[in-house]
């Protein structure tokens, strides 16, 4: 609880689950569903934590609403409707579309539970002028229309769907962004670069290729790369093949002996090789 009596927590809202910082004038708990006001309209939200002076700083930028009441079973049960009735929507709205003669496709259609606006997201492979479009649907709903173009990564996330390893895709489980993720990151894991087996859903590659990324970087700069001329007990040697995780590196002597020896083996490094592009 703040100065001014009121409670301030983090709230999470609609299909891409943008986060809020929320006042709210009664107590709640971690997942309370809850309706909420926020810059887009009165919404059904999640709590996720409370805002501490612990937290706060981590809080300082999201955007600001206001919790107004917990979300009891009428709300809920509208809320389901809303979802389904999504649908139908992205239905209407396609026969739209193609009424225009628009080159996008529909994906999905969200209207949040006070119903002022409803947000439609498309993909396209061009820029499209779809002011037409937005004056037939907004007669057609009386709502305030929304049009946001998606890319590969979002089109999974809300769409939905369930990865390689058995798990809810983590894009529409609980990532809340989507930074790139390169070959590089496959190459430094030794993962496998069949295309086939590193893409997603979405056809890009997997996002957990970054989820311990920072650790083999920090490996990686521990051993020289493959193709480094180095000196060591054994004399000047070549490093064939490097084992992060281990840490040990197989290395090429000038006698032709392949050995394996850790990093601190490692007298100097007279060449280092090329790093992973």
């Amino acid at each position: 609880m703040n100065a001014m009596g009121s409670y301030r927590y983090v709230v999470r809202c609609g299909v891409h689950r943008a986060v809020f910082a929320m006042n709210s004038r009664t107590e709640q708990k971690r997942g309370d569903q809850v309706i909420a006001r926020s810059n887009r309209g009165l919404e059904l939200g999640q709590v996720l934590c409370e805002i501490t002076p612990e937290n706060q700083s981590a809080t300082e930028k999201l955007p600001s609403g206001s919790i107004q009441r917990p979300a009891g079973p009428v709300e809920l049960e509208t809320s389901g409707k809303l979802k389904t009735q999504s649908a139908l929507d992205a239905k209407e709205c396609q026969e739209a579309v193609e009424s225009l003669d628009l080159s996008m496709h529909i994906i999905d259609v969200e209207r949040i539970f006070g119903g002022e606006m409803i947000t439609i997201y498309f993909t396209a492979a061009e820029r499209v002028d779809f002011r037409e479009l937005v004056k037939k649907l907004a007669s057609k709903f009386h709502a305030r229309i929304e049009m946001r173009q998606v890319g590969a990564r979002d089109e999974a996330k809300l769409l939905g769907d369930y990865g390689d390893c058995g798990r809810p895709l983590c894009c529409s489980g609980f990532l809340l962004e989507m930074p790139p993720v390169t070959m590089r990151m496959a190459k430094l894991q030794k993962a496998t670069l069949d295309p086939n087996k590193l893409s997603g859903r979405c056809g890009r590659l997997k996002c957990c290729l970054r989820y311990e990324n920072d650790h083999y970087e920090e490996l990686a700069s521990k051993i020289p790369p493959p193709g480094s001329e180095i000196l060591t007990r054994e004399g000047r040697a070549r490093v064939l093949n490097v084992e992060l995780l281990a840490q040990q590196m197989l290395i090429a002597t000038e006698d032709n002996r392949r050995i394996l020896i850790t990093p601190e083996e490692c007298l100097s490094v007279i060449k280092r090789g090329a790093e992973l592009s």
